[in-house]
């Protein structure tokens, strides 16, 4: 299980300093993020994709039971026609609804791609002044390693806090 720490940082040479601690602290480059407002060039960083600055999974999620829902609900409405009469009910139902999940985490993921998520929300004011996120994942045994080591190298940044259940996804 990892958590994932939070740290705004001040600028471009802050996030490198701290890059270049993380992966000697022996973090893996692919659980290090970093985001920033549009137009800021984060080369030499690992930025986060879509994955973890857009609302794409929460929406696949909402979609995939909703859609569920909608394709059992149509599946038991096509078991009372004529339908019902020539095919397994049950198989009827579970297809409908296996289908429904199907296309409705498709549909929500394509929106939820183009809405920033909502766990970075309480960012934005930070971005839009031209601070740095810093997410990183870190194994629950090294977490107080981890920010204690941010918290004694880089005292230009601040620690946002913890995120408790990493999304397993991103």
């Amino acid at each position: 299980m990892r958590k994932r720490i939070y740290w705004l940082l001040p600028d471009l040479a802050s996030a490198r300093r701290v890059m270049d601690d993380l992966l000697l602290a022996r973090i893996e480059n692919r659980h290090i993020h970093f985001m920033a407002r549009e137009g800021v060039d984060l080369t030499g960083l690992h930025e986060a994709n879509l994955l973890q600055a857009s609302d794409f999974v929460r929406a696949a999620q909402m979609g995939m039971v909703l859609g569920a829902a909608v394709g059992a609900a149509a599946g038991a409405l096509l078991t009372l026609s004529w339908l019902g009469d020539t095919l397994s009910k049950p198989a009827l139902v579970a297809a409908l609804a296996a289908i429904g999940a199907g296309f409705g985490a498709w549909a929500a993921s394509m929106i939820g791609a183009s809405m920033p998520s909502r766990r970075l929300q309480r960012f934005a004011p930070a971005l839009a002044r031209g601070e740095i996120l810093l997410m990183v994942d870190v194994p629950n045994l090294r977490v107080n390693e981890i920010e204690a080591m941010l918290h004694a190298k880089h005292q230009e940044g601040r620690d946002e806090g913890l995120e408790p259940n990493v999304p397993a996804f991103p």
